[in-house]
């Protein structure tokens, strides 16, 4: 598994965040929530999708699935001009 690539939510689309997983690769995610700075974590076993936040680890069975977390979260760039 190569290094984990570190952003800022919004930063990437979900099409460059996906292309990131399916490397290998973790991407963590730099969010604000409440006024403090926290860290999802992103990643694929080859099966499963996981987004791991603070308080909870979410699963996406396929990629449809993660590319509308990413939206819905705002850890993408829905606008498609990161």
């Amino acid at each position: 598994m190569g290094n984990p690539l570190y952003v800022t939510e919004g930063e990437l689309t979900a099409d460059e965040v996906l292309a990131v997983l399916e490397e290998g690769r973790r991407v963590i995610v730099r969010t604000e929530f409440l006024g403090s700075e926290h860290e999802v974590t992103l990643r694929w076993d080859g099966q499963i999708y996981y987004c791991d936040t603070p308080t909870q680890l979410h699963k996406h069975d396929d990629e449809a699935e993660m590319r509308r977390c990413l939206e819905e979260q705002g850890y993408s760039d829905e606008s498609g001009t990161a």
